[in-house]
């Protein structure tokens, strides 16, 4: 049954059940091997999957959405990988993210659905813009190549998107670090203004204990100075780190803050997914992904598993044990996939604009210009304090929701 039902990605959501199901039955035999010598995996007593975490961009909102997971929000504490505390109101479609929550279920309208607990957000990259090409779809920030996709959102105050960018703007990239091309792919970018440090995730190279220096792709970066409490346990070359940078450098070197492992520990968890692209590669049974361990042996690929290999983008289901994602799904997102990602949002419209045709829901603005399938009602019943969902692609300078559907919701 498990076989049949992933080798068919279009499934009906009144489905997910039922698949959820099945995997949860394949993993149960999986993790029962590995639990009694990694201190076992908290179910309650009732064999029953307990809790879930997942890892990826934001893709819409009424419920944070993540991985494809309705997470309801509303009760979940919110930090920043700094651990300062911070509001759910901060949160924006393209920011990466950590979201644990309660065990996997469907919501009334079919999706899958989770209570979080805790959210945390935090972006690869915080520094000046050095250089735009628009032409490449490319910018420079911190000695790194960002590239920029279709599906990479812009904060709204960005009219015209990466056009709107110039060179000495203080940007924030949210994103994932391509080993394979040693640039970052951004989910999302904004402009700063105020900032008292800047920030860069990436792996170590050219480390010198000496002189207390290693290098982030072109950036040079002392750590001169700092105590045990401020670097990580172990510092090596081919480690993930995120460093918090000073303002002012000290002409080509750039002065550590505070440097921490850059790659999320994640406890326990019976259903895990995580999203992003494969940062170390042995085989297509033992690699990482966003720095995140993933043993596959026993994993299912829908689509089979050519053209995995570093760099490749994919969506990862299993749980963890030990520190390990042992997989029982492995997805391959194809370029054409990720361009035509769907976002969504769903809630009250706080904001509407019938000449230029959008309104604002969950502070993401809509755009209801052109083809548009209204369910449950008409452009005439757009009203502020009205409950729609909207789903789409992003506009073409990406900081819209460019509507495709409208449901008007009781």
């Amino acid at each position: 049954m498990m076989p049949a039902l992933d080798s068919l990605p279009s499934l009906p959501r009144r489905y997910r059940a039922l698949q959820t199901f099945c995997r949860r039955a394949v993993l149960g035999g999986i993790v029962a091997a590995l639990v009694a010598g990694c201190g076992g995996v908290d179910s309650g007593g009732t064999g029953a999957p307990s809790s879930a975490y997942a890892s990826g961009p934001i893709t819409g909102f009424g419920s944070v959405i993540v991985n494809g997971v309705h997470f309801d929000d509303r009760a979940a504490t919110v930090s920043d990988t700094e651990g300062n505390a911070r509001s759910r109101d901060e949160l924006r479609l393209g920011m990466t993210t950590e979201v644990r929550g309660s065990a996997v279920g469907t919501d009334g309208d079919g999706n899958a659905a989770s209570v979080a607990s805790s959210i945390v957000f935090g972006s690869e990259i915080l520094g000046p813009l050095v250089a735009n090409d628009l032409a490449a779809r490319t910018l420079t920030v911190l000695g790194q190549t960002v590239d920029i996709a279709t599906s990479t959102a812009f904060d709204t105050g960005l009219a015209g998107g990466q056009a709107a960018l110039g060179a000495g703007d203080i940007v924030e990239v949210y994103g994932h670090f391509d080993a394979a091309t040693g640039r970052y792919a951004a989910t999302r970018v904004e402009r700063r203004t105020v900032v008292v440090a800047y920030r860069l995730r990436g792996v170590v190279s050219g480390l010198d204990t000496t002189a207390q220096a290693f290098s982030i792709g072109a950036t040079r970066i002392s750590y001169r100075g700092l105590g045990a409490a401020n670097l990580p346990s172990m510092l090596a070359n081919g480690r993930i780190v995120r460093v918090l940078i000073a303002l002012a450098p000290s002409g080509p070197v750039w002065n550590a803050i505070r440097v921490a492992d850059g790659v999320p520990t994640i406890e326990n968890r019976e259903e895990v997914t995580v999203k992003g692209l494969v940062s170390a590669f042995t085989s297509a049974t033992t690699f990482s992904v966003n720095g995140t361990p993933v043993d596959a042996r026993a994993a299912l690929f829908p689509g089979g598993s050519a053209g995995l290999g570093l760099g490749s983008r994919v969506e990862v289901e299993g749980a963890t044990v030990g520190g390990v994602l042992v997989a029982t799904r492995v997805a391959l997102v194809t370029d054409g996939e990720d361009a035509g990602q769907s976002f969504e949002t769903r809630g009250a419209i706080t904001a509407l604009d019938t000449v230029e045709k959008n309104f604002v829901v969950h502070d993401v603005t809509v755009s209801y210009s052109g083809t548009i399938d209204y369910r449950n009602g008409s452009p005439a019943d757009l009203a502020i304090g009205r409950l729609v969902e909207a789903r789409g692609t992003l506009s073409a300078d990406g900081t819209r929701l460019q509507a495709s559907r409208i449901t008007f919701r009781d």
